[in-house]
């Protein structure tokens, strides 16, 4: 591991862009704090005129994009020394000063709820630049029924920073309190079976080790499952506490309307894959084959089919590729990427203190940022040019939307960086001779749709089936989660797939569904990147400029509506049918 002294300085992230010291971030922070107070004394008279509606909504501009950017920097500043007390500090005092403020300003939004939308109209006759704001309010308009009153909204916020605490308490268990076993690891050295040797361990060729990692890791889950159980439950119903008082149907409801995503989208979703579980099961049964099993267990879904091509890679050569296998994106897309390696708008290697990882940062007031940790694998050049496509969708965002329009949701945000990994790995697939080479790419490809389309799809469906039986008041048992867990493992995957018993505990270990109907968005992302990714490619009429002016386009409209203009439409199960489409030539390719 490489200290932070051992690392140039050209491969390190230049955050003095954000503020040139630690002063000037702090004078920032008593900024943000003199304009929270501004907007708190306009309370009560936000609505009154067009002059106060105008002066109330730059002034909350301005303190989010200096909050962003005060955030941005503090969280920056500690990833990359985790072990800086300083760093640790700064860190905590933005989240600190985020709670208060939010709490602080919890009357703005049902305040502006005061208003009607001929009233809007009315002021914007008045000062025309309101109009900057007409989708905002189109949107808060449409979420009226679901505001409460201000002293109202000020309770809900505390019990929401209660209601975190389900989080909180399942990453000190998993991460703080969990005592994982010891195993022989590779050539006889002694790794523990947690979550920071997970690909390591299941990646490997020595199945007895796979065998006893799974069964150690998640067996020390499975002992603890009553209190898992009672986490995972009392997240669910004060998520179903949210949807019942807000006057939603349901939490899927409460999830998707923040994105203002039908809930038709989710359910298509679901059961269009259903329909089409044969494809990954005809996987799985060669799989099974070509590894020579008797039985197909969880931990045989990992160790790649084709031994590893062991190349390897220098961060500049990295550059390159990604560079090469973009360039049909044009020369703008070109340049700004060449900026973002050559003015440090990245940190690239792995150092004592850094967080894991990768990811990207967009940042208004400013360009965006990356975390890396390159160690030159052929996943690590994937990596970049995801990250990149992360990058590259705030700058032209950014770039061409008012700050109120530019920020993208979820549900859009995974596009542009699939959208990369796929013209890379077509890339790629082109430029090799190598039949190895070749195969050792397909079984990458196959297995990234498993893993992000196939198995994200399977945790929506479970997430959908425990939810309901939470709103159905049905106890959230141990037993209904792992017999839930099961079905599920057993429809998808079908009867080439043995179900251990400690499989039926993986949910246990799964984050995401601490933030409800999350992961469907990485199978609706990777579906409608695969669909753009095929227009440009196959260089359709409009696709290319469609999807350029997709990534200028923020959060200035639905994002069903951005990605059907973009050439894609994701109310419809065509781009569902799309990825599975590809996903079997892609495995006709592998087995010819």
């Amino acid at each position: 591991m490489n200290k932070n002294q051992d690392i140039p300085q050209q491969y390190t992230w230049d955050l003095s862009f954000l503020y040139p010291s630690i002063t000037d971030w702090e004078n920032d922070l008593k900024e943000i704090e003199k304009l929270a107070t501004e907007i708190t004394a306009k309370k009560g008279t936000i609505t009154t005129s067009a002059q106060n509606l105008w002066d109330a909504l730059t002034l909350m501009d301005q303190l989010a994009i200096k909050l962003e950017k005060a955030a941005s920097y503090a969280r920056m500043d500690f990833d990359v020394n985790m072990a800086n007390s300083q760093a640790k500090g700064n860190y905590e005092k933005i989240y600190n000063l985020l709670t208060k403020i939010r709490a602080q300003l919890s009357f703005y939004e049902p305040e502006l709820l005061q208003m009607t939308p001929s009233l809007l109209n009315q002021y914007k006759q008045e000062i025309t630049e309101l109009d900057t704001y007409s989708f905002m309010f189109e949107k808060l308009f449409k979420e009226k029924e679901h505001i409460l009153s201000p002293q109202e909204e000020k309770i809900i916020s505390r019990l929401n920073s209660l209601g975190g605490t389900f989080k909180q308490i399942f990453d000190q268990l998993s991460v703080n309190d969990l005592n994982f076993p010891e195993i022989e690891g590779e050539n006889g050295k002694i790794i523990k079976a947690n979550e920071a040797n997970y690909r390591l361990a299941l990646n490997s060729y020595n199945r007895e080790l796979r065998k006893t990692y799974f069964k150690s890791l998640l067996g020390t889950y499975g002992s603890h499952l009553n209190t898992f159980a009672t986490i995972a439950a009392g997240n669910i119903k004060h998520h179903v506490f949210q949807a019942q008082i807000r006057k939603y149907p349901s939490t899927l409801a409460l999830a998707l309307e923040k994105n203002h995503i039908p809930i038709s989208v989710y359910d298509q979703l679901i059961d269009t894959v259903r329909s089409n579980v044969q494809q990954l099961q005809d996987y799985l049964k060669l799989r099974k084959k070509l590894l020579g099993y008797d039985t197909l267990h969880f931990y045989d879904l990992f160790v790649p089919l084709v031994e590893d091509i062991n190349k390897s890679y220098t961060y500049e050569e990295a550059q390159d590729i990604v560079l090469n296998a973009l360039s049909l994106l044009g020369n703008d897309y070109i340049r700004v990427l060449k900026q973002a390696f050559s003015e440090r708008w990245i940190d690239v290697f792995p150092k004592q203190g850094k967080t894991s990882g990768a990811y990207a940062n967009g940042i208004y007031d400013a360009h965006p940022y990356s975390l890396l940790n390159f160690t030159g694998t052929l996943d690590d050049v994937f990596t970049i040019a995801h990250e990149l496509g992360h990058v590259m969708h705030s700058y032209y965002s950014n770039k061409n939307q008012p700050y109120i329009l530019s920020d993208y949701v979820i549900f859009t945000a995974e596009v542009a960086s699939t959208v990369n990994e796929y013209l890379l790995y077509q890339y790629l697939l082109r430029q090799t001779t190598n039949i190895h080479e070749k195969k050792y790419l397909l079984n990458m490809h196959l297995d990234s749709i498993r893993s992000t389309f196939y198995r994200q799809t399977f945790f929506a469906d479970f997430e959908r089936q425990i939810h309901q039986k939470a709103e159905e008041e049905i106890p959230l048992t141990p037993e209904i989660f792992c017999h839930t867990y099961r079905e599920l493992y057993a429809y998808y995957h079908g009867p080439e797939f043995t179900i251990d018993e400690e499989l039926t505990y993986e949910w246990t270990r799964i984050p995401h569904f601490f933030s409800p109907f999350y992961v469907y968005q990485y199978a609706t992302g990777i579906s409608a990147a695969i669909t753009l990714a095929q227009g440009i490619l196959e260089q359709k009429p409009g696709a290319l400029e469609n999807y350029l002016h997709f990534l200028t386009t923020g959060g200035s409209d639905y994002p069903l509506n951005l990605l059907k203009k973009a050439g894609v439409d994701m109310s419809t199960s065509e781009p569902i049918i799309t990825t599975i489409q590809d996903f079997s030539t892609t495995l006709d390719l592998f087995t010819t």
